[in-house]
């Protein structure tokens, strides 16, 4: 009894010292007293900050369970130095910067970004890392020049990716959403221990691009993240988009399972088939090269058991009903999001002259074949008139990629939002661009690539330059912009600061403007993109196909699920 009482009193000692800010510095580490025990960080070289790494904030379930909800993260009671240690979640190898970092089982990690500075409540940023949901990891993108206010604390991570993070079953070991139960597990992980490291648990943004943008704004209209958070800043990805949700997960799982010589339809012999595959086997593609804008493994549609779902509906019914914590929202995109997917015009241009109709997003559906091909005709001479796609219309397909892949889903989840009550979203249109901006293939013409904005605010010259040497004076000048408004947003909820040289920014209206252009010049306009979203509208009002949840399926002894 007596040793019960101690427990009782040194779990008591240490929610004490994390519900508030516990420093004790020793030369250049900085210890905080977390929930799971002491961590150290170091303060980094060439920044007014401290950088912890390689927190475990979640325990991967491993073997049979490896598709499951993640499990608590260890406790420790011996300081835990928690230095960079290059580990990544399991995911497809092809990629360049994949060398000289640690791929691993154990791969649930964050890292936080602790200005030195006596303040305390610090507002949080919490940074979700895009690749598709199948690669990448959460320190790629580093926000330290953002940091130099020394007003912020900003948080990274790593979630699980691929089959391991979105297979969709439907059954106890596979419910799906993996990954994204393992994104609210940080979040919950960020309340209990944030004020240990002197933010406030109680202004929090979640922010990140691609399908981190993607998380965020599933994340805003789930009800397990409820309460997490309190602003959010999608970049370059909607809730509702084409390669979102799973439209078939049951399908998807097969369709995959045949690539590799498995084709018994069973719901169980599917999933035991998946858990007996070797992480090589498991990550040995990564979907990234599919004509019908979708990724394969991704979030899906769970069945409701009442068990700890993060997604049991369609986003575009939670959104008509509203039924979500309406938080201040920062959204919008870049004007050439299609840019993606221009490594592939010298090799797509042929395919969809002779068949348009497989490059249609797969959320459409049709009654009949000709349907579908009349729409895809339809699509076709919108984007490309009655000219065969080639060199001189690169443009169009710039157009057409953009839009599909992100620009539509985020302008028809804007007018669900301001439908639907939400009278805090700040849209944008990003279009900067400088001489160093690589013009499009056979033109002149310049745009801003995917989620460029998110390079704009992080310390990066691109996606591929990690670093911000020469850069122009006016990229120097944008990024300034930038973070001001990052800034501001995360602080206030309100994208312009008070007294800023720049343009007012009302919040998005049932007219759907205005929108804030960020370009070249910096100026407050009115509907964004509307014969292109108009053009889609009419599209998705006649041929929206609804994801579903694993269908049905009978257990052994034919007891239903």
């Amino acid at each position: 009894m007596q040793r019960h009482t101690c427990i009782a009193i040194l779990c008591v000692v240490l929610a004490g010292f994390t519900s508030a800010k516990e420093w004790r510095k020793t030369g250049q580490w900085l210890e905080v007293m977390t929930s799971q025990g002491p961590v150290r960080g170091l303060r980094d070289p060439s920044e007014e900050l401290y950088t912890f790494h390689n927190i475990p904030y979640a325990t991967a379930p491993t073997g049979e369970h490896k598709f499951k909800a993640p499990l608590p993260p260890p406790t420790w009671s011996e300081p835990y130095d928690a230095v960079d240690k290059g580990i990544v979640c399991p995911q497809f190898k092809a990629l360049p910067i994949m060398h000289n970092l640690t791929m691993q089982e154990q791969c649930l990690i964050a890292n936080v970004y602790v200005p030195d500075t006596a303040k305390e409540d610090l507002p949080v940023l919490v940074y979700i890392h895009g690749g598709a949901f199948q690669v990448m990891f959460g320190d790629w993108i580093k926000l330290k020049n953002f940091m130099k206010t020394k007003d912020i604390i900003v948080v990274n991570f790593n979630y699980r990716l691929g089959i391991h993070g979105f297979l969709c079953l439907g059954t106890e070991d596979a419910p799906g959403n993996a990954g994204m139960k393992d994104q609210v597990a940080l979040l919950r992980w960020v309340q209990q221990n944030i004020a240990a490291f002197g933010g406030n648990p109680n202004d929090v943004t979640i922010s990140g691009y691609s399908a981190g943008s993607i998380s965020a704004d599933l994340l805003m209209i789930s009800k397990s993240a409820k309460g997490l958070f309190h602003k959010v800043i999608p970049e370059s990805g909607a809730n509702i988009a084409a390669f979102t949700i799973q439209t078939d997960p049951m399908n998807i799982a097969k369709e995959h399972a045949k690539t590799l010589n498995f084709e018994n339809n069973d719901v169980y012999a599917l999933e035991k088939f998946y858990k007996s595959l070797s992480y090589e086997s498991l990550t040995a593609d990564g979907f990234l090269d599919r004509i019908d804008s979708t990724f394969m493994f991704a979030p899906c549609i769970e069945r409701d058991t009442g068990d700890g779902a993060f997604l049991t509906e369609p986003p575009i019914n939670i959104l008509k009903r509203g039924d979500y914590d309406k938080v201040p929202l920062l959204y919008g995109f870049a004007d050439m999001e299609g840019l993606m997917r221009i490594d592939f015009f010298d090799m797509w241009k042929t395919k969809m002259n002779n068949k348009f109709s497989d490059f249609l997003p797969v959320d459409l559906k049709f009654e009949t074949e000709d349907e579908k091909e009349q729409v895809a005709a339809q699509i076709k001479k919108f984007y490309f008139g009655d000219k065969p796609i080639d060199n001189d219309n690169v443009l169009g397909y710039v157009d057409y990629f953009s839009d599909i892949l992100i620009n539509y889903s985020m302008l028809r989840a804007v007018n669900l939002y301001v439908e639907a009550g939400h009278n805090q979203v700040y849209l944008y249109e990003y279009s900067f661009v400088d001489d160093q901006t690589p013009v499009v293939p056979y033109t002149n013409v310049r745009g801003a690539y995917h989620c460029d904005q998110t390079v704009a605010v992080s310390d990066s010259r691109s996606f591929l330059i990690l670093n911000e040497d020469n850069i122009s004076e006016e990229f120097k000048n944008m990024k300034k912009i930038m973070r001001e408004i990052w800034h501001s947003f995360i602080t206030t909820g309100k994208p312009i600061p008070a007294g800023s040289s720049l343009p007012a920014w009302p919040a998005v209206g049932s007219d759907m403007s205005p929108h804030m252009s960020l370009g070249q010049k910096v100026e407050l306009r009115g509907v964004l993109l509307e014969e292109r979203t108009r053009f889609w509208d009419n599209i998705y009002q006649k041929h929206y196909r609804e994801p579903i949840p694993p269908q049905q399926s009978r257990i052994k002894h034919n007891i239903e699920l």
